[in-house]
């Protein structure tokens, strides 16, 4: 093997890397300001989605989230054992399962706005800098 061919193993120049070290870093800062909420990262997720829409299938969700049914469901169940959610039939064809919030998941809504901007203060980059990495990971989801 060449030099060159060795230099792409090097754990430095690998892409993989410093995303998946920021995405545990990036939960790290989430955890204290979701602990006064009780929820979880993947459930704050799951509030957000249904803060911009008031039903979805769940099957819609989970590609929202890019999340499989067996990661998601257990994680409904104990949000609407808490009383954020509810999961309905559909009326239109029973097979299909609709997640909405409750009075209860609403009225978090107000309250958990802090949240993200909490999360950009911790993150400490300029706007431009946090859209523009925005963009290039949905660019990265648009194509995988």
């Amino acid at each position: 093997m060449n030099e060159k061919t060795l230099d792409i193993l090097k754990l430095d120049n690998q892409l993989c890397f410093p995303l998946y070290a920021a995405t545990r870093q990036f939960t790290k800062i989430y955890r204290p300001l979701l602990e006064k909420f009780n929820v979880t990262y993947p459930q704050y997720l799951v509030l957000l989605v249904l803060f911009e829409t008031d039903i979805l299938s769940v099957k819609a969700l989970g590609e929202r989230l890019f999340l499989d049914s067996g990661t998601l469901t257990p994680m409904l169940k104990r949000m609407e054992e808490r009383g954020l959610i509810q999961r309905t039939r559909s009326l239109q064809d029973e097979r299909v399962v609709e997640v909405s919030l409750t009075e209860k998941g609403k009225a978090l809504e107000s309250e958990i706005v802090e949240v993200p901007l909490a999360f950009t203060k911790e993150i400490k980059l300029e706007e431009e800098e946090y859209f523009e990495m925005k963009r290039i990971l949905a660019k990265i989801l648009d194509q995988v």
